[in-house]
């Protein structure tokens, strides 16, 4: 028994008009899930220099983050966001569902409250009067 080979536009052809516009759909959806940096640029309708004035970067620092394949996630964010998105980050396991990672510094994340007292090193801190250390009456005996 033999085997035949049929293209796709050969099968597509066989379906109906209903079939073929959900595999449409459905094609565009896949291709959509998986951009570069610069698809999603060029998705956006913007240039790299549109996007460099934006990012408040030159042209040539939008062309290397597209072309690098490692960033710093506030990289990334700043891009996402100068193109018009908004950065998640998921992870996926095989054995429970999946969970969106928050705390890295994102624009909807609450910033970490800044210590606003801070204690000065020993070295400048001031001595209080009539109290002194034995090693500094030491000093002032010799």
């Amino acid at each position: 028994m033999g085997y035949f080979t049929v293209s796709l536009q050969e099968m597509l052809a066989r379906e109906s008009e209903a079939t073929r516009h959900r595999v449409k759909m459905r094609t565009a959806d896949l291709i959509a899930e998986e951009l570069e940096l610069r698809e999603l640029r060029r998705l956006r309708k913007l240039t790299q220099a549109r996007l460099s004035k934006k990012l408040k970067i030159g042209q040539e620092g939008v062309s290397r983050i597209e072309k690098r394949s490692d960033l710093y996630l506030s990289t990334l964010r700043s891009y996402v966001e100068a193109v018009g998105g908004a950065l998640t980050l998921m992870v996926r396991f095989p054995d429970h569902p999946p969970v969106i990672l928050t705390g890295f510094g994102d624009s909807n994340s609450p910033a970490k409250p800044k210590s606003t007292k801070k204690a000065a090193p020993k070295s400048i801190q001031k001595k209080r009067p009539g109290k002194s250390s034995a090693r500094s009456k030491s000093r002032r005996a010799a």
